[in-house]
């Protein structure tokens, strides 16, 4: 390999690199703590390559959730617009599957950075709401409505329903990279969150709905 290749390869590798630099930093110190020259400097680089990348730090911690949630959220959406069986077999499989993917990655560490420092930024808690939020609130939403017009689910508020989904499996991912960051001994996370959309489907479902002997049959791990 000539030396002209290597160093291509070597330059293509850096966004990447910075981008993975800065999730690691800014879920362990904080968006406002960390400098960006700490970002560089965990990555390889000097500060001037990271700005020629990423003109601001605002502008690197938006390539972050572009390249980590708002990619992981438009996989979900594709898996579960896919999905042709009923919609208590996607809650229970695609979907769990996926926030289990999301909890095992590090993509997982972006919740708690922006849930506990984005009201200090509102540009950057709007970008938030606008690339990962509402599309992914709107994907489960989707999926709820469609099983409560085809009569396998009760009438349902589904805004308070698709909460009630999401809400424990993002707090599962705040507490991976804060108490258990800290050596206090997680729960198993699967279990919980195969057992949690057992319980909230337990709610959902109209009587005799289609699905629910899936579900009965289906034992939460």
């Amino acid at each position: 390999m000539s030396v002209h290749s290597s160093r291509q390869r070597r330059k293509d590798a850096r966004p990447q690199e910075l981008l993975e630099a800065a999730l690691s930093l800014f879920a362990e110190k904080g968006f406002a703590a960390t400098r960006s020259e700490e970002v560089a400097q965990r990555a390889g680089v000097s500060k001037g390559t990271l700005y020629l990348y990423y003109p601001s730090k605002e502008e690197l911690l938006k390539a972050v959730v572009r390249s980590t949630l708002a990619v992981e959220v438009a996989e979900g959406a594709r898996l579960l617009d896919e999905h042709q069986g009923s919609a208590t077999e996607a809650l229970l499989g695609p979907l769990v599957d996926w926030w289990i993917r999301v909890y095992n990655s590090p993509a997982s560490g972006v919740f708690k950075l922006l849930l506990t420092e984005m009201c200090n930024f509102p540009e950057l808690a709007e970008f938030y709401a606008q690339e990962v939020l509402e599309p992914g609130m709107g994907v489960m939403a989707r999926l709820l409505m469609q099983g409560v017009e085809r009569g396998e689910f009760r009438p349902l508020d589904i805004e308070m329903a698709v909460h009630s989904i999401a809400m424990p499996f993002v707090m599962m991912c705040v507490h991976k990279h804060s108490l258990g960051a800290c050596g206090f001994k997680d729960i198993q996370p699967e279990a919980f969150m195969r057992g949690h959309m057992h319980l909230l489907l337990s709610g959902f479902q109209a009587a005799a709905a289609p699905g629910a002997g899936h579900l009965r049959g289906h034992k939460a791990t």
